[in-house]
This record gives structure tokens, C-alpha cells and sequence, in this order.
């Protein structure tokens, strides 16, 4: 226990990341890069564009994957734990809350659009991070070329989550045979693999199941919880792309699929959201900050709605807890086996490679969300699509010749919001 109180900075940290990183995963590397490289020196750059690449790989929130690795680096598995817990538990109650209000959102109309300029600034911090991934990594011939290619690819793309993980492998297999040996490199030293987390991982998934078929078969009178976890676990042990894919399966699982006709026609008991109830969430849940996936808090609630407070919280607990565990098993199990890999020579020069596509990934994605705020900006009016893009170069040249925290650009960005 004392070895935590140690910690206590870093956990601050992490909450004031938790409460401020706005604008998804897009802008999440960008503000850990700022925070936990630059100010607090918790991991170096090269350490959390591995950690990045690596989680890019895993199916689950990525960002979330990402900081919960920097908690482990930091302080072992309890602190990756605590680390995972202060993420993702303000976007949790957020979302959670908001299924208690939701009418209320709906029907009210506001006259400042506080957010803005969230997006816009999102992309700065990614720019921000896409350059100095460059400077850091691409340093010969056969880099450029991968990172040409895979921003190509990538952007043309962009809309199947498969391709990221394609990507990545297909560097790391370029450079893996055209790289040379590096014989300066320093021994990696081996790293125990913790075989639980896998086996909890895949029980929990084969019980959850059995269970929910069983609860759905039997109506039981307490099944939608076991409908609910069992949903959410999968979706979390399933699902490349982040929220942008995670969102649309949600939507047809629980809007488009219980409006079937060949589920009306069976009078199936099936859990169903109303439409416009999941497009609002979908909508608030880019707008405030922490992670996507931590819309699954906001769903659990509506689906809990009409069964009483007490239970519509545990719908909000269910939600949080199905989608996030996976990803916290899956990244705590998988990156010992990551890390002993660095010690294969040919594995080595794929990590080259892999990064180098992770670069490419990140110009990319600034492209190709600028030229959406771009046509954005030009149907609202000319002038909105000016500010994005001076939002987007102020963000980018605040984080490069400033000492501004990450926190303080976010809130002047929706400050900016709420004057224009």
C-alpha cells in the first residue's frame, strides 16, 4: 500500500487527463504524448508509439489500452488497474447520468456550441504527434516508403477498421526482411507471461455466454443483465477500429436488429433502444472527454430504464464493466508476449517497420479529419471553416513551442467555442 502513495502524482495526472482529453482517440496520443512524455516523463516517445502500435493490434479500446500500459510500465499490473479504473470511470458516470436525463438533451436547444471547436483541436494534437513520430522514426529510405504507403492506403480506406491492423503487419513484414541486423542493440531482458489473464479472459467469455443463452431461453426474470454483459463483453473482444466501430455494431444490435421483421414476426423478447435515444448518446458521447467506449455505460442505462433507478445504475455498471474488461485482460496478457518478441532478432526489425506504418496511420487520419472539418466548415459557412483550420495550426503550433499543459488548450478550446 505504501508503494502507491508514491504514485499519487501520476495518478493525478491521469485523472486530469481523464477529465480533459477531448475529441476521441484521434486527440487522445496527442495530449499522452504532451502530458506523459513531455511534462511527467513517465515513458519516453519511442516507448508510447511502441505501446501505441502494439495496442493498434488488439481488438478493444486502444487509447485506453494505451494509458493502462503506461500505469504498467510505471507500477506493475495494481497500478494498471488503478490506472484503467481513473480513466475510464468520469466518461462512465457521464454517460451513465445522461440515461437518467436523456429527455431533457433531446429537447433542449442551446444557442453556444460549446464544443465546437473539439474536434479541430483533436486533430492539432494528432498532427502534433504525427510529426514527432516522423522526426523520431523515419530515418532512412524503406521508412519513407512505408509510411508513404500506408498513409495512402490508409486514407483511401479509412472507413474499414480492419485495414489498420493490415497495415501494421505488412510494415513490420517489409522491414523485417530489408532491415540489416542491428548488432548495437542492448539484450532485452524476458518477461513472465501471466497465463491468467488469458484464462480468465476466455472463461469469462465462454460463461457469459452459456449464461445469457440460457437466461434468454428460460426468461429468467433478471436476463436482460446477463444479455447486457455478455453483448458488451463481446463487443470489447471483438471490435478493431475503436468507437467509430464499436457505435454502428451497437446501433444494430440493439435499434436495427430488434425492428426486424423476422424478429417481430417471432415476438423474439429481445432487448431493444429507441433510435433517437442511442443517436443522442452517440452524438454526446464524442463530445465530452475520455473514451468512446464508454457510450456502453450510457446503453446499459437505457436499456434499464423502465425497471427502476436501482437497476438502471446497474445497467450504467454492466455497460462500463463488459466493454472495458476485455481490453484490460487482452492488453495486460498479450504484452509480456510483445515485449519478449523484442528479443528475436527478425521481430526486432519488424518493430521498425510496424512504427513506421503507425506514422504513416496518424497522417492519415490528420488528412482525412481535416477534410471533413474543411466541407464541415463550408456547408455551417465559410468562416467556421477558417477557425477550424486556425484551431487546428494554433493547436499544433501551442503544443510545439509552448510549456501549456494539454488540460489548458482543451479548456481554451471550449472557451473558443462558447464565444463564437
Amino acid at each position: 500500500m505504501l508503494k502507491l502513495f508514491r504514485h499519487i502524482p501520476f495518478l493525478k495526472a491521469v485523472f486530469l487527463h481523464s477529465i480533459t482529453a477531448f475529441g476521441g482517440p484521434q486527440g487522445h496520443l496527442g495530449m499522452m504524448m504532451k502530458t506523459f512524455v513531455d511534462r511527467r516523463r513517465d515513458v519516453t516517445e519511442k516507448e508510447l508509439l511502441d505501446f501505441n502500435a502494439f495496442c493498434q493490434l488488439l481488438p478493444g479500446a486502444s487509447s485506453t489500452q494505451t494509458l493502462t500500459l503506461i500505469g504498467y510500465k510505471r507500477g506493475g499490473i495494481v497500478l494498471a488497474i488503478i490506472t484503467l479504473v481513473i480513466w475510464i470511470l468520469p466518461a462512465s458516470f457521464l454517460m451513465g447520468g445522461l440515461s437518467f436525463v436523456i429527455r431533457y438533451f433531446e429537447q433542449r436547444e442551446t444557442e453556444h456550441n460549446l464544443f465546437r471547436f473539439i474536434q479541430p483541436m483533436a486533430v492539432g494534437f494528432l498532427a502534433f504527434a504525427a510529426f514527432r513520430a516522423f522526426t523520431l522514426i523515419v530515418r532512412n529510405r524503406t521508412a519513407r516508403i512505408i509510411v508513404v504507403t500506408a498513409m495512402l492506403v490508409t486514407y483511401l480506406f479509412f472507413n474499414n477498421p480492419v485495414i489498420f491492423p493490415v497495415v501494421l503487419i505488412l510494415g513490420g513484414l517489409m522491414t523485417s526482411f530489408t532491415e540489416k541486423e542491428d548488432k548495437d542493440r542492448q539484450p532485452v531482458p524476458y518477461r513472465p507471461i501471466k497465463w491468467g489473464n488469458i484464462v480468465i479472459f476466455l472463461g469469462i467469455l465462454l460463461v457469459s455466454g452459456i449464461l445469457s443463452e440460457t437466461s434468454r431461453k428460460q426468461e429468467w426474470p433478471n436476463r436482460k443483465s446477463f444479455n447486457l454483459f455478455e453483448n458488451f463483453y463481446r463487443f470489447g473482444s471483438i471490435v478493431f477500429g475503436g468507437g467509430d466501430v464499436l457505435i454502428p455494431m451497437m446501433y444494430e444490435q440493439y435499434v436495427v436488429r430488434p425492428n426486424a421483421e423476422r424478429v417481430l414476426q417471432k415476438k423474439k423478447n429481445v432487448i431493444r433502444v429507441e433510435a433517437d435515444d442511442f443517436l443522442t448518446g452517440a452524438g454526446i458521447v464524442r463530445a465530452i472527454p475520455g473514451p468512446v467506449f464508454s457510450i456502453a455505460s450510457f446503453t446499459g442505462g437505457l436499456v434499464m430504464k423502465n425497471e427502476g433507478k436501482s437497476r438502471q445504475i446497474m445497467g450504467c455498471i454492466i455497460g462500463a464493466v463488459g466493454i472495458f474488461l476485455p481490453s484490460a485482460l487482452l492488453v495486460l496478457f498479450f504484452f509480456p508476449v510483445w515485449h519478449n518478441l523484442h528479443r528475436y532478432e527478425g521481430i526486432y526489425r519488424a518493430l521498425k517497420g510496424i512504427n513506421a506504418a503507425v506514422v504513416g496511420i496518424m497522417i492519415a487520419s490528420t488528412i482525412y479529419l481535416t477534410r471533413d472539418l474543411s466541407l464541415a466548415g463550408i456547408v455551417e459557412g465559410r468562416a467556421i471553416s477558417f477557425l477550424n483550420m486556425g484551431v487546428i495550426a494554433g493547436t499544433f503550433v501551442m503544443l510545439m513551442f509552448s510549456r501549456l499543459p494539454a488540460p489548458v488548450i482543451a479548456l481554451a478550446c471550449l472557451l473558443l467555442g462558447w464565444i463564437f
